[in-house]
């Protein structure tokens, strides 16, 4: 009589429940909506996921809103020598909204524990979108590069 033919079952099934339970849990992550497709609404958007702490999604919707909007945000950058005025900051929207991504996205990667993700992202928005704008729903404008230097400050000293 051979014994294996047991073990084989166990070793299966246990094979079988593992294979179900991850294909659960993959179907049961949240799907990007990513709405009209304007860098507005992936930035609304990623901003509610990284609340929501879903970060795989804000990383989905941050790197939408890159993939993009970069160039826009690029050239936005390059003609400006200083922030714009908060008068006129919103029409320098692909800058603003692609900085803000580059900063929601290294927050994204920090809370996963990917560090060097986060400060790759810190060190483009500091270094490639520094005029970029954050409108605060309490009635200013901040910038996300600023609050990216205090991150990678941070996270670099946490990595010594």
């Amino acid at each position: 009589m051979n014994r294996s033919y047991p073990m084989k079952s166990i070793f299966l099934l246990t094979l079988a429940s593992i294979l179900f339970a991850f294909s659960a849990s993959a179907q049961d992550a949240p799907k990007p909506d990513y709405g009209n497709f304007s860098s507005e609404t992936l930035t609304t958007k990623a901003w509610e996921a990284l609340g929501q702490k879903q970060y795989d999604l804000a990383i989905d919707y941050t790197s939408k809103c890159i993939e993009m909007y970069a160039a826009q945000a690029a050239e936005m950058q390059a003609s400006l020598t200083e922030p714009a005025p908060a008068e006129t900051a919103s029409s320098k929207w692909a800058l603003n909204d692609v900085g803000t991504c580059l900063y929601i996205r290294g927050q994204a990667y920090e809370a996963k524990g990917e560090s060097a993700k986060a400060v790759a992202d810190y060190k483009k928005l500091v270094g490639e979108l520094s005029f970029a704008q954050t409108w605060d729903t309490k009635g200013w404008f901040w910038r996300p590069a600023d609050a990216a230097k205090q991150r990678i400050t941070v996270v670099e000293f946490e990595a010594l």
